[in-house]
């Protein structure tokens, strides 16, 4: 068998298994690293892994069973009826028997008449893998898990496609790293049918943004209070992020439900502009609760201890180059004596969200469309000629993909360019070998020219996009804080709030008139009135600049014996030479955390394998 030991390592995980003979082969092998376990109607093994009982729901009707695995206050009792639905109908009840109208994040887990289907949610919070072991096929959460029960093979075309940025590319990034392993899309669910096939199919599709503003900020003021009530129910405390005005919104929700007592925790950063610690006191105020300022010099900078990481995920994440910085916050949450913290992150890719609607309501509406887009050139020094050249296109998104392939090593776009295409156009550093650019390349033209973009309208597509790239680097923190005892919890990125948040108009919701105009008139009588219409924005760019010359040697020591040289994907010596001085103005900050996030993941990869051959 491959080596599993590595599931002793991992906080939190699960398998799935379909109802045959065949499988109990593989649950063996999982059996002694597991510490919980569900099995099918019929008393074969179904769900193995490890999580806590308040995680799971689980109910049974005669030859079917339901599970929900996550963040939501479901009895099971309450799956009753779905359950005898699916014994009834089958698997294909799922979608009308399950969520989207139950609150929280979870993954939902079906067994009937032989079939087994899974599925996670909207975002890429809840994720999905397939693979093949022996002649069974298995379903997991997390990719290295799946690989130590396969015995996939790292792809190093993979690892190379996260050297791009950004890691917006769909289909491209974002994918398992591991040969041999497939992701079920968000929104899709899989289903493994008794003769070992597998099939993914939608269950979800981005809801038409017609909704007014006026009825929108009602639904999301009741998807996001539902949110936040499933994370606070039972909780005596809870800890918050009050930084920006998405986690403001959260914080001010949980402090109005009562019950627990609210905890919020601001940072400090060192930019004289940074406004967060200002708002925070007027929220608190207003709200009457505990807070602490994390003060600056207590914080942390970007790239500390990036060279003796040892966290074991299962893909390279952007979070690396900040580690320190979240767990430093994430610390303090558990030392309150608090197992939930809710963030504000996910809020950006649904509130801010993208101005490439522009591109379809020009085509739809000219005369509001001209105004907004002359607001917004104003506002982001929006070039004439090169809104009106985007503005021409019509191309599809495969046409676009093609267009990427062709500038994937070429100068990064101004970061005045306009916004109203399928994406902004990632590109790799200059450091990246001849090998890795080629593979890239090949994995473009592989999967992106027949590529079907996640909506039909461009500022959704890249809303979405966005948001399966922060929610993975979400998924990655909440594995930090598991660690710790946390649960670290993300209410935007719940399947209600990001339909409520899509399902308004992009021309009511993203203006340059207003910043986040649906979260600010959602939030009235909940935010205090002295912080609800805030309409700046703090960031870490100083820490950005300071860690890059405080934590320069822990830098270096990385492109030292380098894993990503040694498998042919980066110059390190190049590397090496630009990192001993300050970046050059072209070279954009995103590119070198994706080389390092990528460097200290593949380290991971390799001492996590040299401990699980010792062990087996």
């Amino acid at each position: 068998m491959p080596p599993v030991a590595v599931l002793a390592m991992l906080e939190s995980w699960f398998i799935a298994l379909p109802d045959t003979a065949a499988a109990d082969t593989v649950a063996r092998s999982v059996q002694p690293y597991a510490t919980r376990a569900l099995d099918h109607p019929s008393g074969r093994p179904w769900l193995l892994g490890r999580w806590s009982d308040e995680e799971v729901a689980f109910a049974t009707a005669g030859t079917a069973a339901l599970a929900v695995l996550g963040e939501h206050t479901l009895a099971p009792e309450e799956l009753q009826p779905s359950v005898e639905r699916l014994a009834r109908s089958g698997v294909d009840h799922l979608d009308r028997a399950g969520s989207p109208h139950w609150p929280g994040s979870y993954h939902v887990l079906a067994s009937a008449a032989g079939q087994l289907r899974v599925r996670g949610g909207v975002s890429g919070l809840r994720r999905v893998f397939v693979g093949t072991a022996g002649q069974t096929p298995v379903v997991a959460d997390r990719a290295d898990v799946l690989a130590a029960l396969t015995g996939a093979e790292l792809d190093p075309d993979r690892v190379a496609a996260h050297l791009l940025d950004p890691q917006t590319l769909h289909p491209v990034t974002g994918k398992p790293v591991w040969r041999g392993l497939t992701e079920v899309a968000g929104g899709h669910h899989v289903t493994v049918g008794p003769d070992g096939s597998a099939r993914s199919a939608r269950w979800w599709s981005p809801p038409e943004p017609v909704v007014p503003l006026a009825e929108g900020v009602r639904e999301l003021a009741d998807a996001l209070t539902a949110a936040v009530a499933v994370r606070a129910h039972g909780r005596s405390i809870v800890t918050c992020d009050l930084g920006g005005v998405d986690s403001t919104a959260v914080c001010s929700v949980a402090a109005r439900l009562g019950g627990a007592e609210v905890v919020a925790f601001t940072v400090d950063v060192r930019d004289a502009l940074a406004d967060d610690t200002e708002w925070a006191r007027h929220t608190v105020a207003g709200l009457g609760i505990q807070h602490h300022t994390v003060h600056s010099g207590e914080m942390p900078l970007t790239y500390a201890g990036v060279d003796r990481m040892t966290d074991i995920w299962d893909e390279p994440c952007y979070t690396t180059v900040d580690r320190d910085r979240w767990v430093a916050v994430i610390q303090r949450a558990a030392d309150h004596g608090s197992a939930v913290h809710l963030t504000g992150i996910g809020g950006d890719e649904l509130l801010h969200g993208s101005t490439a609607y522009l591109h379809e309501l020009a085509r739809r509406r000219p005369l509001p469309a001209h105004r907004l887009i002359r607001g917004f050139a104003a506002k982001y020094g929006w070039r004439t000629g090169r809104v009106l050249r985007q503005l021409a296109t019509n191309h599809s998104y495969g046409d676009w993909l093609r267009r990427v392939d062709a500038h994937l090593t070429a100068a990064p776009p101004l970061l005045t360019e306009p916004m109203l295409d399928w994406g902004s156009e990632p590109r790799l550093p200059p450091w990246t070998t001849p090998d890795a650019v080629a593979a890239v390349r090949a994995l473009l033209r592989a999967e992106g020219g027949e590529a079907e973009p996640l909506s039909a309208h461009r500022g959704q597509h890249r809303e979405l996009a966005a948001i399966g790239l922060v929610s993975r680097m979400t998924r990655q923190l909440q594995q930090l804080a598991a660690e710790r005892g946390v649960r670290y919890t993300a209410p935007y990125y719940d399947d209600l709030v990001v339909t409520a948040a899509l399902s308004v108009r992009p021309e009511e919701r993203v203006t340059p008139w207003r910043y986040k105009p649906l979260i600010s008139e959602a939030m009235r009588g909940i935010v205090p009135e002295a912080s609800r219409t805030r309409a700046t924005k703090a960031n870490a760019m100083v820490e950005e600049e300071m860690g890059l010359r405080v934590h320069r040697d822990s830098l270096l020591a990385l492109w030292e014996d380098s894993s990503l040289a040694r498998i042919g994907l980066i110059d390190a010596r190049a590397l090496r030479e630009l990192c001993s001085r300050p970046l050059p103005k072209h070279l954009q900050m995103g590119v070198l955390h994706q080389t390092v996030a990528a460097e200290v993941w593949l380290r991971s990869v390799e001492r996590v394998t040299n401990r699980t051959a010792v062990v087996s």
